[in-house]
């Protein structure tokens, strides 16, 4: 039946779908772009070089900051930047990211001989996917300077 309150021709259908359709595309792409909101946080000094991580028998060990080592944590040691100090490190490998913060020395000085300039904890490692290889090229970004002889902050298991 072609004659009814709700007949549309077909020409009319399809232009009257195809501008809804543009409508709400029109609508949506401004959404779509926006994505996560941006790190707040400006990087204040990068480092490009390889990663290691943590023996297991230095599990609850003291660091050289004073507290203890926990590898289920997202710590890690660095040669000169200040304890509580927030870096992110990416697997420049596979593309992974963390965020850890400073709470000890480290590489070991052969280490840092051999290009190693972060040692981590192992689920800092574990989430960078970089247990199996032992060490990756990394690109250390430091978000937040640590406060020298600061109070300790505390470590989320899992940023």
């Amino acid at each position: 039946m072609r004659d009814g309150p709700f007949y549309i021709p077909a020409a009319d259908l399809r232009r009257w779908l195809l501008v809804q359709v543009l409508t709400c595309l029109s609508l949506l792409l401004p959404l779509a772009a926006c994505g996560a909101p941006p790190d707040e946080r400006k990087v204040k000094e990068t480092q490009t070089g390889l990663a290691s991580f943590y023996s297991r028998s230095l599990h609850g060990e003291r660091t050289a900051s004073g507290e203890k080592f926990d590898n289920n944590e997202m710590v890690a040691a660095h040669p000169t930047y200040p304890f509580g100090t927030i870096v992110r490190v990416t697997n420049l490998k596979k593309g992974g990211t963390v965020e850890v913060r400073v709470i000890d020395r480290g590489p070991t000085k052969k280490n840092r001989a051999e290009g190693v300039i972060i040692d981590l904890s192992r689920a800092a490692a574990e989430k960078l996917g970089m247990t199996r290889d032992g060490r990756t090229r990394v690109k250390v970004e430091v978000l937040e300077w640590g406060k020298k002889g600061g109070k300790k902050r505390r470590s989320p298991k899992h940023w």
